[in-house]
């Protein structure tokens, strides 16, 4: 396969690093500093909210770390092979954590729900862990149908 093939995969993977970090860097504090403002009587909140979206954030560069190196496997045009699955299989345990660590967060949403007596905040604090479990499925999915054609290959490959 071409090496120009993925070019525009490996770019948006990059652009989706810069706005995370972005994100990471001036949207992070400020929601520290907008769960401080409402919940006063529990300011302290807001060093474990800090860490839990910087601890996510470490899973998800690495998950992106490993989508660029099955993009690279797929450019050497060895995208059928062990190191491919392992990737995927990082992928997999990389949105597993992310998910876990933001359903951490999940009695704060509640707060502000109780708080503004809104019930649908809780539903916004589902969006990343569902969406983080959906990618976890997908690349479970994608590691079990790779490992079978590998298989499939393999059994092949020793008949021929």
């Amino acid at each position: 396969m071409k090496r120009g093939s993925t070019i525009f995969l490996k770019s948006v993977i990059f652009f989706i690093g810069i706005a995370i970090l972005a994100l990471c860097i001036f949207g992070v504090p400020e929601i520290g500093n907008i769960v401080a403002k409402l919940l006063p009587n529990m300011a302290y909140i807001k060093y474990p909210v800090l860490i839990i979206l910087y601890a996510a954030a470490l899973p998800f560069y690495y998950a992106l770390y490993q989508a660029l190196a099955l993009l690279s496997y797929i450019d050497r045009s060895i995208a059928f092979s062990q190191s491919s699955v392992i990737a995927l299989k990082k992928i997999k345990y990389c949105a597993i954590t992310i998910s876990c660590l933001h359903v951490l967060l999940l009695p704060l949403f509640y707060l502000f729900a109780d708080k503004d007596d809104a019930p649908g905040v809780i539903f916004v604090g589902l969006v990343i862990p569902f969406a983080s479990m959906v990618i976890a499925v997908f690349a479970a999915v994608l590691q079990r149908l790779l490992k079978e054609a590998i298989d499939i290959k393999s059994e092949n490959d020793l008949t021929v």
